[in-house]
């Protein structure tokens, strides 16, 4: 009887044990998310073969145009200068071609240097971070980016479709249109005029800022101003730490669709997606916002094996085949994707449910990213 008791008392002490056990390991699993089939992500990884990209290759700006996704990369190599690269794909999501050579430098117009890119993705210098836009039908791409130019500028230059599809890299004259001696990055411009007028957004916080000009044809020292503070006073939300816009805004019949990246207080280690919609005629006025993060890095390519772990940053987002395709680099050393059915996504966002909104991660299996081209693919 004695020996029997004992063996009961252990007993409830193991299954006491295996008891807080589950609800702990519970409690630190995540809900496994409904991935999509896809054959690969990252989607661009750097290439060992050409000099220019072989430790980086990452947040991609995207546009459709003949029912192709072109994209351009940031891409750091050997030499340390920041440049970027040009891919396409028919699908969204797997390579059809990949360029050997650089296709955008940028070349100092101020003439001053200043350490500060090097903090800004790891580069001695060059263009980081390009948006491109289309506005209205007109026949030319328009590409703002952040140049290392005297500290960190906002850069305006632009390329005629035709040579842009063809290859042909006649870029224009590039302009600096941010004050010198500030730093400025995540300017974007909006795909349609507002009222007549182009309209640039070039800060999301404290509130947002759109400058509406004429022209794009920016003359020497007519520069924009803005105000930028990070901080939020809201510490009860997630985005309590604001970055700044990603893609140039996509329209919707809710409103602008505006992805941000943010970080929380408590976690500040790691940068986070976010989405909000814009009245359609005063894009100031935010209509809706997610109150939760719709990307967050997590898987290895975002949180090991780069420069920046924990970095998911996006640039490029596309509506195609109903989807809604975000890309983003992961940890400052790839280009990834995320997609979702685009009406459910807004349905969700406009409703302001307390679930958050997610996006599926296109996923490969969990090892080592392969840095090796995708070119051939």
């Amino acid at each position: 009887m004695e020996e029997k008791n004992k063996s009961n008392k252990e007993n409830n002490k193991y299954s006491k044990i295996k008891k807080i056990s589950i609800k702990k390991i519970k409690r630190q699993i995540k809900p496994i998310k409904k991935l999509s089939k896809a054959n690969k992500n990252p989607i661009i990884s750097p290439n060992q073969e050409n000099e220019w990209e072989t430790l980086q290759t990452f947040n991609a700006t995207a546009i459709m145009f003949d029912d192709k996704v072109h994209f351009l990369y940031r891409a750091i190599g050997n030499d340390g200068i920041s440049r970027l690269g040009y891919a396409n794909s028919k699908d969204g999501f797997i390579l059809d071609e990949r360029y050997s050579e650089p296709v955008y430098e940028h070349n100092s117009i101020s003439g001053k240097y200043k350490c500060y890119s090097f903090a800004s993705g790891g580069s001695w210098g060059g263009c980081e971070d390009p948006r491109i836009v289309r506005v209205n039908n007109e026949p030319v791409f328009y590409i703002t980016y952040t140049a290392c130019d005297g500290g960190l500028r906002v850069g305006l230059t632009s390329i005629k479709i035709n040579d842009f599809i063809n290859g042909k890299w006649k870029w224009s004259v590039p302009k600096l249109i941010s004050p010198p001696d500030e730093i400025h990055k995540n300017w974007v411009i909006f795909p349609e005029k507002i009222k007549g007028k182009y309209a640039i957004l070039h800060s999301i916080s404290p509130k947002i800022l759109i400058s509406y000009v004429d022209t794009l044809e920016f003359k020497e020292g007519e520069y924009i101003k803005s105000n930028y503070q990070p901080g939020k006073p809201d510490k009860k939300r997630w985005d309590s730490y604001v970055r700044g816009p990603g893609p140039s805004p996509i329209k919707t019949k809710y409103g602008w669709l505006l992805f941000y990246h943010a970080m929380n207080h408590k976690d500040m280690g790691k940068y986070k997606i976010f989405a909000m919609i814009l009245d359609l005629e005063d894009p100031t006025k935010i209509l809706h916002r997610s109150k939760e993060p719709i990307i967050v890095p997590e898987e290895f390519y975002e949180m090991y094996g780069g420069v920046k772990p924990g970095v998911v940053y996006a640039l490029g987002a596309v509506i195609k085949d109903e989807l809604l395709i975000v890309y983003y680099g992961g940890a400052d050393s790839y280009v990834c994707a995320a997609y979702t059915n685009l009406e459910e996504f807004l349905e969700e966002l406009t409703k302001e449910t307390k679930k958050p909104i997610k996006l599926k991660s296109l996923k490969k299996k969990k090892n080592k990213p392969n840095t090796k081209s995708l070119y051939d693919n």
